[in-house]
């Protein structure tokens, strides 16, 4: 259900603005849609669990929040974001 040490340190590698960087919106944001899709294939499969569904939506108001606060603070950075994790927005 949740991702693995391993590809969160690709993620990390991945969207990180410079070497150490596991707090910048960019590399939350990839993370929590990481998460977000992994949670959905769970729900997919497992439609009667709804613990997880709360764990779902609370992952996705946090994903709101942060790509709001990046679309506020740097909107290139928020476009290219969106455009590199393939979100609808």
């Amino acid at each position: 259900m949740a991702i693995s040490q391993t590809q969160k340190n690709e993620i990390i590698s991945k969207y990180a603005r410079h070497d150490g960087d596991t707090g910048s919106p960019e590399v939350q944001v990839a993370l929590l849609t990481a998460d977000i899709n992994a949670l959905t294939e769970h729900m997919r499969i497992h439609k009667k669990d709804h613990h997880s569904y709360v764990g779902l939506m609370k992952k996705i108001g946090h994903r709101r929040n942060l790509l709001a606060y990046l679309r506020d603070k740097d909107v290139d950075r928020y476009r290219d974001l969106i455009q590199a994790l393939g979100l609808r927005r």
